[in-house]
């Protein structure tokens, strides 16, 4: 966890990817200058449990789901989604217990944990200040209207994405952001050329996008 200020009033919670760990995106915070600008905000990096992944010949490493095959978008690891949705569920009742409104909570995650970010943000009770959702795909997108609430639809949405990904292809997010925008969810989709990573460019869209949030709930 990091704070930028004393009394936080804003809170990221940041999901990393397949393999890596709640460090991994830590230095991200001091590049987010213009979000942090004159603002208290708490930045929690969770770690994902460790679980033996399928596709990865039962491995075990930090995940959010098993990924039972090769085609990410449909062998879905329902169970340890539902579990992940919990735990960091309770990270958000955590924040709003501690005094941060919903309105002022990002969720935001990289590949499993951008996966997981639009899974739990868009089935909250009350509204987020937002969801980053990079370099990843929807899970169980074919039912969105059923798990998703009004509520949580109302969450504006970032995706950011490589353009020569080989990981997770392009497609998967693009269509990911088009199936949010059918269902009146307000998305910003943007693509760099790059593989399965993060962009510098992409990080400034990110900070703009995270003041323009906060700006908006003030």
């Amino acid at each position: 966890m990091t704070e930028t200020g004393p009394d936080p009033s804003c809170s990221v919670i940041w999901l990393h990817g397949l393999g890596a760990d709640g460090h991994d995106f830590e230095p991200i915070v001091p590049q987010l200058r213009q979000a942090t600008a004159g603002r208290s905000v708490r930045f929690v990096f969770p770690h994902a449990p460790v679980r033996p992944v399928t596709v990865n010949g039962g491995m075990a490493m930090r995940a959010w789901y098993d990924i039972l095959g090769f085609d990410i978008a449909r062998d879905q690891d329902v169970e340890g989604i539902a579990d992940s949705q919990a735990r960091v569920q309770r990270l958000i009742d955590r924040e709003i217990e501690g005094g941060v409104p919903a309105a002022r909570i990002v969720l935001a995650g990289f590949s499993q944990g951008g996966a997981i970010a639009l899974r739990c943000g868009l089935a909250q009770r009350e509204t987020l200040a937002g969801v980053i959702a990079l370099s990843c795909y929807l899970l169980d997108g074919d039912g969105l209207s059923r798990w998703s609430t009004e509520a949580g639809r109302r969450a504006p949405v970032f995706m950011g994405h490589g353009s020569v990904d080989p990981i997770v292809p392009m497609a998967l997010g693009r269509h990911a952001a088009e199936a949010l925008a059918a269902a009146d969810v307000e998305v910003q989709w943007q693509a760099w050329v790059m593989q399965h990573g993060v962009h510098p460019d992409e990080i400034t869209a990110i900070d703009r996008w995270l003041d323009a949030r906060w700006r908006a709930e003030r």
